[in-house]
């Protein structure tokens, strides 16, 4: 089968071009290892998951007793979309066999005018606002274009995909339907199907969908209108509201939209969106909803560490927004935040042997959790411990497609050359728009190690120019620079080479987020660091620390962990005595420290935020107060 450019967004219209994972391939390192992980574990846990409760074969019978919930079947499209970027990116026969098996058995479902849903075929679209029923065909969509593009034919899963959203079409169309789904999903995935195809038609319905929301287009619920982002139109709203996910999402297709129909009004009015809710409504860690209640953004400055939600599928649609805003804009602030949203809610997701996830990724946590029962879904996705699966999977399943493309969210090229954005270690071999073929290795150890080299491996002469992003907590030395450029007649063997500094830094948090005021965090690179107690280790709830003295780097033998630990001047306040917590302050112990403190007198070890809770029932907490003793 011929291969097309294996791009998760592939387009033309904006400042930049994405490479394709035919056209990067990540050669180990932090994320190599978990693409890896994937394709080894990750898949086969979720796929046998689905095939034990019953979700897959709710597509073998339709009509017996649904299993799973409403949204089932999202899930074994967002498996298969895995499955299909696995198969592209290995070339590996049996992931291709699997995604056949697979689709046959989801085409046997189809009906014959497209309509595919196992939970609602005998009352269609009877519940907007929670069937789910155009968000699993989004789904499906998906499913379809990561296959076209991978294999390069038009197969099974194809036609089912094409055959669904050519119903929507039909029914949602501007004579059709005037609803949406409650859930926005659709609207990026027919966006590119309409890219992958160049039907236009897809792209007309993509536009409708985002048009009709807010006018209104969905009844009102108990949460309102802005959990579905139905209170007003997109280009009115002026920061993300409602479920983080579903807004997310919302913004990512508005802005496929934007691109391909020349609005620049609609792309202004989500950048401005994305601004403030950057500014306001975002975690340390990238980590995006604060309440728990509607899985919501709050208000501004509304950010509590025990009680943030920061899903990890908000997390996916946070880098799956970055990064179509980067290619719209060629501005790095986007991938700024889809680094840190990648290592710290992303990478904090999968346990490391990939058998056990989190779903929700607070900050701080006071009670160390009960291990789950490996064998039984988790119905809390607030569970202080990685679970092997739960009730509503849509985390783990989402790692899985995330993961299998990962490699073509790291490059793009233009007019000029080419620009890296992530720094990993990874292979580039792509063409120039004048027709030059370009190959790049780049060798880092990052994010434990800052220095990032690029070998030219071939060229076919002439200048072109070699951008690499420098994080903005970096500086190179020079304020507001945010890239290393050279422009040059390569030559293979030419080397440029970037050192950016990794000791650990303070970081204070805006005074008016007032859950964490006077309060520090240590980030070192794009690493967010927290404070973890394991089993009869003092708790974490006493522990103040001593920014008078730097954070230093320690060992990571001593803790099992890989990676870089951090050392902190600390000490922990005696137990609690009084009979009211308020007045005057309590005095200090005897000797300034508690000879109890956690991890000694004088001091507290902190690990990388995405491994926290990989030894073990654990307290954590990311924010801590600052000593003022």
């Amino acid at each position: 089968m011929a291969k097309t450019m294996m791009r998760p967004v592939d387009w033309d219209g904006g400042r930049l071009r994405p490479l394709g994972i035919d056209e990067v391939r990540l050669d180990g390192g932090f994320w190599g290892h978990r693409q890896r992980l994937n394709g080894e574990v990750i898949l086969d846990h979720c796929e046998s998951w689905m095939e034990r409760l019953g979700w897959i074969g709710n597509f073998r019978d339709p009509a017996a007793p649904h299993r799973g919930r409403e949204f089932s079947d999202s899930e074994i499209y967002k498996l298969l979309e895995g499955l299909s970027w696995e198969a592209g990116r290995t070339g590996d026969a049996e992931f291709d066999r699997r995604v056949n098996r697979l689709a046959e058995t989801v085409a046997a479902a189809q009906e014959p005018d497209g309509y595919l849903n196992t939970r609602w075929h005998a009352n269609r679209y009877t519940d907007l606002e929670w069937g789910h029923e155009l968000y699993c065909y989004g789904h499906l969509i998906q499913a379809g274009v990561a296959r076209l593009r991978s294999a390069g034919d038009d197969d099974v899963l194809v036609g089912v995909a094409r055959r669904a959203a050519d119903h929507v079409c039909r029914e949602f169309g501007a004579s059709g339907r005037q609803g949406v789904c409650g859930h926005p999903e659709i609207e990026m995935a027919l966006v590119e199907l309409y890219r992958a195809t160049g039907q236009e038609r897809y792209l007309e319905q993509a536009r409708l969908f985002v048009e009709r929301r807010g006018r209104p287009a969905l009844s009102d619920i108990h949460l309102g209108r802005a959990y579905f982002q139905d209170d007003m139109p997109v280009r009115r709203a002026r920061t993300f509201r409602g479920h983080a996910v579903r807004a997310l999402y919302l913004a990512s297709g508005a802005v496929d939209v934007a691109v391909e129909t020349g609005d620049d009004e609609l792309l202004a009015a989500v950048i401005a969106q994305w601004e403030r809710t950057i500014a306001a409504r975002t975690y340390l860690t990238g980590g995006m909803g604060s309440r728990h209640s509607g899985e919501a953004f709050g208000e501004d400055w509304e950010l509590p560490s025990d009680r943030a939600y920061a899903e990890t599928c908000a997390g996916v649609a946070s880098v799956m927004l970055s990064w179509r805003l980067l290619l719209a804009t060629g501005d790095a602030r986007y991938a700024d935040l889809a680094e840190r949203t990648l290592y710290n809610v992303v990478a904090a997701s999968p346990a490391i042997d990939g058998r056990a996830f989190f779903y929700a990724n607070p900050l701080q946590v006071r009670v160390p959790g009960r291990a789950p029962d490996p064998d039984a879904e988790n119905p809390r996705v607030e569970s202080p411990l990685r679970a092997p699966w739960f009730s509503v999977a849509c985390c783990p399943n989402n790692l899985v497609r995330t993961l299998a493309s990962l490699s073509g969210y790291i490059a793009t090229r233009d007019d000029d050359g080419v620009q890296l954005h992530q720094l990993v270690p990874c292979s580039v071999d792509t063409t120039l728009p004048d027709g030059r073929r370009v190959g790049l290795r780049v060798e880092t150890g990052y994010p434990w190690s800052g220095a990032v080299t690029v070998r030219v491996e071939h060229t076919d002469g002439g200048p072109w120019r070699l951008s690499m992003r420098i994080p903005p907590w970096a500086g190179h030395g020079e304020p507001g620079r945010r890239s290393m450029v050279e422009e040059r007649e390569w030559r293979p063997g030419d080397e440029v080479r970037l050192d950016l500094p990794m000791r650990p830094r303070w970081t204070r948090p805006d005074p008016r987020i007032d859950a964490v005021r006077g309060c520090v965090a240590v980030e070192r690179g794009p690493l967010v660091y927290c404070a973890e107690s394991l089993g009869d280790e003092p708790p974490l709830a006493g522990l103040s620390v001593d920014t008078s003295v730097p954070p230093a780097e320690r060992p990571a033998d001593e803790s099992g962990l890989d990676g870089v630990l951090i050392s902190v001047a600390a000490r922990t306040a005696g137990s609690a005595a009084g009979t009211w917590p308020y007045g005057d302050p309590p005095p200090t112990p005897a000797g300034g420290n508690d000879a109890n403190g956690a991890n000694g007198a004088n001091g507290a070890t902190l690990v990388p935020y995405h491994l926290w809770g990989n030894r073990g029932p654990a307290t954590m907490r990311v924010w801590l107060p600052e000593d003022s003793a």
